[in-house]
């Protein structure tokens, strides 16, 4: 794991962290991808709660067993959706 100094600078970072002294934070991207915010000290407490939490881990189990991702033509099949030509560039 890589240590990470945080400037004061650093406002909207700076906030989270706070937020994070009172709650550990899930960080969610545009895209999807998630990080946890907690402080170390908590965290371990968190992780031990965590794995004692049966229908969670029974939950990330399950996720675990699927497949990572499907196809262009897989998801077109599941959705019933046929490939449209695009025009391109030149209207064609």
């Amino acid at each position: 794991m890589k240590t990470i100094t945080v400037s004061r600078r650093a406002r909207m970072l700076n906030a989270l962290l706070k937020q994070a002294l009172e709650e550990n934070l899930i960080l969610k991207t545009e895209d999807g991808h998630e990080f946890v915010l907690a402080e170390i000290e908590d965290f371990d407490r968190e992780i031990e709660l965590t794995r004692q939490n049966g229908e969670l881990m029974r939950l990330l189990d399950s996720r675990g067993q699927e497949k990572a991702t499907i196809s262009l033509a897989e998801a077109r099949a599941q959705l019933g959706v046929e490939k449209k030509l695009r025009a391109n560039k030149n209207g064609r």
